[in-house]
């Protein structure tokens, strides 16, 4: 294999781990993301209240799931305010 053929193939192979990370990375952010853990959240919660016997438990639940929506959307604010500092 020559030279130029290897560097094609290391190329071609940093090509295809972008694009992976760039999807990797719009799961990450993605709204559908944030939504099906929000639930799943709002389940596990639920069924623990149910355990435990809590008043009012479909309410509670809520709770720890309004609580992780709001982190990630203070999250989302925080990181572009900390890489607007990192780049100056």
């Amino acid at each position: 294999m020559t030279e130029l053929e290897k560097l094609k193939k290391e190329i071609e192979a940093i090509k295809a781990r972008n694009a992976r990370v760039e999807r990797d990375k719009a799961w990450e952010t993605s709204w559908t993301r944030k939504i099906a853990v929000a639930a799943a959240t709002y389940a596990v919660v639920l069924i623990f209240f149910l355990i435990i016997k809590i008043d009012r438990l479909f309410l509670s639940a809520i709770v720890p799931t309004l609580g992780f929506i709001l982190s990630t959307l203070s999250v989302d604010i925080l990181k572009n305010w900390w890489l607007s500092k990192k780049s100056n």
